[in-house]
């Protein structure tokens, strides 16, 4: 996954002079994840190799980060909230209400979102940025 693509690009990377990683995590890296705990140890995982990276990195001009998405509006997120309302016995409706009693913002994440703010870290604009773990996730407070 992110650590052998990262493995074969860094030898590339290193003949830029701007050059930056973005490596997707997710909400579940920050606040963990009742009921998916392999799921939120590998994300929570990302967070760690990210902050290695950068350190690691950081002297060859190669920024690294972490984006962590948190409910992305689309077919994959309705089937998740789907078979949730179905395993507790309650419409989508009030699934998709509870998940969002976990956010400060009731909104889902688009994936255009998601894309802008890794292009910014990639840009020019984004040049000190490194070693974070960026949440764009409405402000998720827990994931269950």
């Amino acid at each position: 996954g992110q650590f052998n693509c990262t493995r074969l690009a860094v030898p590339l990377l290193r003949r830029s002079s701007n050059s930056s990683i973005v490596n997707l995590s997710s909400a579940a890296g920050r606040v963990g994840f009742a009921m998916r705990s392999p799921y939120a140890a590998a994300k929570w995982g990302v967070i760690g190799f990210t902050k290695s990276l950068s350190i690691e990195l950081g002297p060859d001009n190669i920024r690294v980060n972490a984006v962590l998405p948190g409910l992305v509006a689309g077919d994959r997120q309705r089937r998740v909230l789907e078979a949730k309302a179905q395993q507790r016995g309650i419409s989508f409706a009030e699934m998709e209400k509870t998940a969002f009693s976990y956010t400060s913002i009731k909104d889902y994440v688009t994936p255009q979102q998601i894309a802008d703010q890794i292009l910014f870290l990639c840009s020019p604009r984004g040049r000190t940025i490194s070693g974070q773990a960026s949440s764009i996730c409405g402000d998720t407070q827990m994931l269950g």
